[in-house]
């Protein structure tokens, strides 16, 4: 770059040499353009060198630079590689992890008297058994007894005649955590539900007699015996052999618990006649009530026959309700004047038939109910254990125990044996040498 600026001053043209000799002074400023020409390009020469000493560092530079910036980068790609491999992680950990179990939904709580029931099990309530009727209800006795005679599942609740329905009434069922109230309901709900229904063989028109006759016996019979218990609870509690202090799970005598009762009973006569007088019945004398009841039990044993059922061979749901109404009669004492009883004994024996052949189809343990009062007869319970049974096992426990004794001795008395056969052997011998 030097020699080039060095040159470029020593360069004159013919016409610059023609004017330098024509004019001093022009030749002066002809010369002085030369330094300063001169001067200009040695400045331009110097600014050029810079400029390629400033364009030589800044390639010098651009390479760290780029380098520096090439190692931000991988640092960067480095750090997010790393970060994509932590959440790769994080999420393999999170499905090799068991996932969490959801929390439990809150226990159905079920506003029911039998808290702790199992599944498709009917719990029955209904009243205290007698010594001569399983219960004095025809309501209870007719569930009941439909209940052993389609053969489901049930229990009786021993509740002491303390709880009744929402309905306010007795029997009523719980079935799977739900009450169901009113008997004709209870029959009705679980015959759907089991697919039970007694009735499945009749004809329409049986149908219709039966329906017909199940409203007699439930909305006149029945109430022509509740007038009749309504007027007399001393006779109910001697008819029926009431122990109050086993029914209603009291330790006073029963002599205190029957004088109450007939108390209560007496006040309840005035809310009972009005129920009497309100249904109809109550407002006849008491001759009149009894020539109804007659009556009644007239047309009963006119449609029943000889057969054995009303309906033929097998029980339906009339002979069900026919025999819980019938029985409250039949089973009254002898002690107790009942003409009504005494009219069925003596006019329809084919009705005191009917009851006994219901009974011993549906209460084969009759007498052991009304022995020990027992609610759940029905139900089979474990078998005591015999003392018989405790001997035998601890004779043979003891035989074990003795058996490895046994084997000892023996082996002992072996042992002995051999031991004095060697011993004979060896004085053999000895005598032998000698």
């Amino acid at each position: 770059m030097a020699s080039e600026v060095a040159q470029i001053p020593s360069e004159e043209t013919p016409a610059a040499v023609a004017a330098s000799t024509e004019n001093p002074t022009a030749a002066a400023a002809e010369q002085e353009k030369p330094a300063a020409a001169e001067e200009n390009a040695q400045a331009a020469a110097t600014n050029k060198e810079d400029a390629a000493a400033n364009k030589q560092q800044e390639n010098e530079n651009a390479p760290a630079a780029n380098k520096e910036e090439g190692g931000k980068s991988q640092e960067n790609a480095t750090a997010g590689a790393a970060a994509d491999g932590e959440a790769k992680k994080d999420d393999a950990a999170a499905a090799a992890a068991p996932a969490k179990a959801e929390p439990a939904p809150p226990a159905q709580k079920f506003n029911v008297h039998k808290a702790n029931f199992e599944k498709d099990i009917i719990y029955l309530y209904q009243f205290s058994r007698t010594p001569l009727l399983p219960s004095l209800s025809p309501y209870c006795l007719k569930v009941e007894t439909w209940l052993r005679l389609v053969g489901l599942k049930y229990e009786n609740v021993d509740h002491k005649m303390r709880f009744r329905s929402k309905k306010g009434q007795l029997p009523f069922i719980e079935l799977n955590g739900e009450e169901i109230a009113d008997s004709a309901i209870i029959i009705k709900e679980l015959s759907a539900k089991y697919e039970k229904n007694l009735d499945s063989g009749l004809t329409a028109e049986q149908r219709n007699v039966s329906y017909a006759t199940i409203a007699m016996l439930e909305n006149h019979l029945i109430w022509i015996i509740f007038y009749w218990r309504a007027k007399y609870p001393d006779n109910v509690l001697k008819g029926y052999k009431v122990n109050l202090q086993h029914a209603l799970g009291l330790r006073l005598p029963n002599s205190i618990l029957n004088f109450f009762f007939k108390i209560t009973f007496g006040r309840k006569w005035f809310q009972g006649t009005k129920k009497l007088k309100a249904h109809g019945i109550g407002v006849h004398s008491a001759e009149e009530i009894e020539e109804f009841g007659k009556n009644d039990l007239k047309v009963l044993s006119e449609m029943l026959d000889c057969k054995p059922f009303f309906f033929g061979d097998e029980p339906t749901t009339l002979d069900v309700v026919a025999f819980a109404v019938l029985s409250q009669l039949h089973y009254l004492s002898k002690d107790i004047a009942y003409p009504l009883r005494d009219y069925m004994t003596e006019k329809c024996p084919n009705l005191i038939g009917h009851v006994s052949r219901m009974k011993d189809k549906c209460f084969p343990d009759w007498d052991e109910i009304c022995t020990k009062l027992d609610l759940n007869a029905h139900i089979p319970k474990p078998e005591p254990e015999t003392k018989e049974g405790k001997e035998g096992g601890e004779q043979e426990k003891s035989n074990e125990q003795e058996g490895p004794d046994g084997d000892k001795i023996e082996k002992e008395l072996e042992k002995d044996k051999s031991n004095e056969k060697e011993s004979t052997e060896e004085n053999k011998e000895k005598e032998e040498t000698k």
